[in-house]
């Protein structure tokens, strides 16, 4: 079971899934082969030896003053999804998630760092032909700014799917928290705060973990894959706003370059964290892998 220390909290990895090979090509097409082989760092962990770009699917989860939290929810189980490489999964996600001491009734708080299929899909679980909460006694938070816009959004049926059997049961069931998140971040517990990144959507944040002088950034998508730390104008293909993603990006690698603030990434392969180090006028992940222990 991987984790990492923040000061006196652990902040657990909890896997679903490796991407498949063809999702970085996809995703951030600008990250071609080309680019990823001017950076021997990059390989073999986060790229392979052809270029190609290493992506996973996983969670995050911690407890903060006494409430046992989860960042992000994958891919999900038997949805019914217009990607191939993310319909009806059949993962041990819940059983990795309770081995690392978090079982489902005991979540107090799930974070959702934007509302995208793949970070909202374990939100949900089938009972009986129904999507129930996978965690019951939870609050879901995400940023008002982030449901307001999709509220008004014209979504194609996939988007649609994704929020019937996704985000509509934590609503109906009175589970979903709406936070204004101001420039300066929202604390929504002690030592745990949102922190927005707007572009990749329009209110995307990232989590700011803070203990003891100690801070660790979970990226949620503001950077999906280390290659951006040296290319940070490379986005996402389905980044809203392209412009505003960089300007987001830029300013927090800007801000954590050569400091001793962990960076999580949600996306990141394995050893998944690092620090951001200036490096030839730009920057670079230097990892700091996890410590494991027996599941």
């Amino acid at each position: 079971m991987p984790y990492w220390t923040v000061g006196d909290i652990t902040v657990h990895r909890i896997d679903e899934t490796p991407l498949p090979s063809g999702t970085g090509p996809w995703l951030l097409p600008d990250a071609t082969a080309d680019v990823v082989s001017r950076h021997d760092w990059l390989r073999p962990d986060f790229a392979d030896h052809e270029g190609v770009l290493r992506l996973d699917s996983h969670s995050f989860a911690l407890t903060v003053d006494g409430l046992r939290v989860l960042v992000d929810t994958g891919i999900g189980n038997g949805k019914t999804r217009a990607n191939p490489a993310w319909h009806d999964l059949r993962t041990d996600y819940l059983r990795r998630l309770a081995a690392a001491g978090f079982a489902p009734d005991s979540v107090d708080l799930v974070i959702l760092t934007h509302l995208h299929t793949d970070h909202v899909g374990w939100n949900t679980r089938e009972v009986d032909g129904t999507w129930v909460p996978t965690f019951p006694h939870a609050r879901y938070v995400t940023s008002r700014a982030e449901r307001d816009f999709w509220a008004a959004q014209d979504m194609d049926e996939p988007r649609k799917q994704m929020f019937r059997d996704s985000v509509h049961p934590v609503e109906d069931a009175g589970l979903l928290d709406l936070v204004d998140v101001p420039p300066h971040g929202a604390e929504v517990a002690p030592g745990l705060r949102l922190v927005p990144a707007p572009g990749h959507t329009p209110g995307q944040v990232t989590v700011e973990v803070s203990s003891r002088g100690e801070t660790a950034v979970i990226t949620g998508d503001l950077i999906h894959h280390p290659v951006q730390l040296p290319h940070p104008h490379i986005g996402s293909c389905v980044d809203i706003d392209p412009e505003q993603a960089e300007a987001s990006r830029r300013a927090l690698l800007s801000a954590l370059a050569d400091t001793d603030t962990l960076v999580l990434g949600t996306h990141f392969p394995e050893p998944t964290s690092g620090r951001v180090t200036s490096h030839d006028g730009a920057y670079r992940l230097t990892p700091v892998p996890p410590t494991r222990r027996a599941a």
